[in-house]
């Protein structure tokens, strides 16, 4: 595993406050020194990536989790936004969710989602599912350079 001296920055799309702070927790007993972001809404997540008002100063994340169900702009809608964007597109995007629909798998995939992963139910089961794929997609996984 390597050393991570510089923090990964995340961005959480995430409307629901439960799930929220438990990906908050999850991360902050991370091995990977982090920097998690949030926000609640499709809306607000594209204002983040693009550095519009009120977020000009934040940094461009390392990763995405995405929920789907979210107001304002759905996920999928925020997902093909960025996808299709060419500053935006290299970033990975997870599909975090409560959803479990085959047309949802699908059509996340077909917006070029990097991975769909269901959300558990079970406390225990969603700290596990957090940290592995922070584990995953910032210490296995090689990124292009100039990605951030």
């Amino acid at each position: 595993m390597k050393t991570n001296l510089i923090p990964i920055d995340i961005l959480l799309v995430e409307d629901n406050p439960g799930d929220a702070r438990l990906a908050k927790e999850a991360l902050k007993d991370s091995k990977l020194r982090n920097n998690l972001f949030i926000v609640d809404d499709g809306e607000l997540a594209m204002k983040f990536l693009k550095k519009e008002a009120p977020y000009e100063d934040v940094p461009r994340p390392d990763l995405i989790l995405l929920d789907l169900n979210l107001p304002k702009k759905d996920g999928k809608e925020v997902l093909k936004e960025i996808k299709t964007d060419e500053d935006l597109k290299r970033i990975p995007v997870v599909i975090l969710t409560m959803s479990k629909s085959e047309e949802d798998i699908f059509k996340s995939y077909n917006l070029h989602a990097n991975c769909f992963i269901t959300k558990p139910i079970d406390f225990d089961q969603f700290i596990k599912v957090v940290q592995s794929i922070e584990n995953f997609w910032l210490t296995i996984v090689k990124l292009p350079n100039g990605a951030k």
